[in-house]
């Protein structure tokens, strides 16, 4: 897709944050690209994008064959992006050279889940549960982790990604070390006790990944660095104990944004064609905990679009979802922290109020209604399992059980007196539902046959 953006000709172009880890000399032919060009092409066309089509997104792989996974959520993400992008341009003339490539917001949109593991969110607690001694798990940590070491773009530095790519990506810039707070819990008897709400991953990156980290904030004055990976207690999350990062970057804050509404409004449009949602529950979760908004489009599209998004006329729903999508992207601006003296932290994008308690409404819907519907807890529950299961048989003995290459990892990292465990977790959370459902059974179920199938390096 070509990028009708002026990115080449900004001032920016060989700018610190264009720079890469592994510097590159490739003289390939006629070969115009921009840097963010080149990430956005190094991420459509990895391994652990593709593996997003068959990894949970909310409703369960296999339910259906017309909700959302994590790779149509991933690019709705990255469309929306796009729009946000296009509206700031022209709200904000002068903060154009911050928004000159769409190829940018692009890359971090699509990349933006690729380190979810198999089973939503079962997967990632249980994950954490397993790693609880070894600097825990995390999505968005593993996320970093993908695009910077392990996709074999490279050796060993994996996409070898711009600076500013990974900053965007970085939705927690502190590690695991700075912002855990140990809550003295006892370990579970089995795995079949372990409850997600009381073992929450700690939101950040991981401390194996620190140099790579410090490369990133490296271009970042002392100063800056030092606030923006300040952290605080979190009080509007009682069951979340641990610290949280306060502040994000520009293109992080365009790239959460985008993932909220797509979750918010995507999501609910599946959860109403299969039923999921009425009507009836639109109206008193969502129409009548917004009256106190003050916005006067959004108080009339509310009070009247539910007729829409209820129809059985497929094209009044899709209308009306995007009607929803257009109010938000159309509803964001850009907010000024004047604590930071680099632009790309000074300024963030942000929802005007009446619009985010809109979406906050909306993702609660989705919460209620969908995520805490007993049978996705089941699917999620026995995702936990499955993923404790194969973490404890290859943690007992990785020479034997893991594959060849992953094993040499993991002999690698042993060896170098690093964190082996990691290396199993890299491996758990690469897997599709589908790969470690079948590894699974092929480990602890009665059936043998076709256990070559599995042999594959993930």
């Amino acid at each position: 897709m070509p990028d009708n953006t002026i990115e080449s000709s900004n001032a920016e172009q060989n700018s610190r944050w264009q720079q890469r880890l592994l510097g590159e000399d490739k003289q390939r032919r006629n070969d115009h690209r921009s840097p963010y060009q080149r990430d956005r092409a190094r991420i459509l066309h990895s391994a652990a994008f593709r593996r997003l089509q068959a990894k949970t997104q909310v409703l369960g792989v296999g339910m259906n064959d017309f909700y959302r996974t994590r790779l149509t959520h991933s690019l709705e993400v990255s469309q929306i992006g796009t729009g946000i992008i296009a509206q700031l341009r022209r709200k904000y003339p002068d903060l154009r050279y911050l928004l000159n490539s769409m190829s940018l917001i692009e890359s971090i949109c699509l990349a933006h889940d690729i380190g979810h593991p198999p089973f939503g969110h079962g997967g990632e607690v249980a994950l954490n549960y397993m790693m609880r001694h070894h600097g825990g798990f995390e999505g968005n940590g593993q996320t970093f982790r993908i695009l910077t070491r392990l996709e074999p773009y490279t050796p060993s530095w994996g996409m070898n990604l711009t600076r500013r790519t990974l900053l965007g990506v970085m939705k927690y810039p502190a590690t695991y070390s700075q912002l855990y707070i140990d809550q003295l819990r006892p370990d579970i008897a089995n795995h079949r006790q372990l409850k997600p709400s009381e073992w929450p991953p700690v939101k950040g990156l991981f401390d194996d990944d620190m140099p790579i980290i410090d490369w990133v904030l490296a271009a970042l004055s002392a100063s800056d660095r030092q606030l923006f990976i300040s952290s605080e207690q979190n009080h509007t999350h009682v069951d979340y104990p641990h610290l949280k990062t306060r502040y994000k970057s520009f293109d992080c804050s365009i790239m959460e944004l985008a993932d909220d509404i797509a979750y918010a409004v995507h999501d609910l449009e599946d959860a109403i064609v299969m039923g999921i949602v009425n009507q009836h529950q639109w109206q008193r979760d969502v129409v009548e905990q917004l009256t106190e908004i003050k916005d006067q489009w959004l108080i009339s599209e509310i009070a009247n679009i539910g007729d829409k998004l209820f129809s059985h006329e497929h094209h009044l729903r899709k209308d009306a979802i995007g009607t929803l999508v257009n109010g938000f992207v159309t509803a964001i601006g850009i907010s000024t922290n004047s604590q930071f003296d680099e632009d790309l932290l000074k300024y963030n994008a942000e929802l005007e109020p009446d619009f985010a308690a809109a979406l906050h409404v909306l993702k609660q819907l989705v919460f209620k209604y969908v995520i805490r519907k007993p049978e996705i807890q089941m699917l999620e529950y026995k995702g936990q399992q499955i993923v404790m299961e194969l973490f404890e048989a290859f943690a007992s003995d990785p020479e034997r059980l893991l594959p060849i290459n992953t094993r040499d990892r993991w002999l690698a990292e042993r060896n170098a007196n690093n964190n082996p465990m990691r290396v199993i977790a890299d491996y758990i959370s690469g897997m599709t539902d589908e790969f470690a459902g079948r590894l699974h059974q092929q480990l602890f179920g009665s059936k043998t046959a076709g256990i070559m199938e599995l042999s594959r390096e993930q």
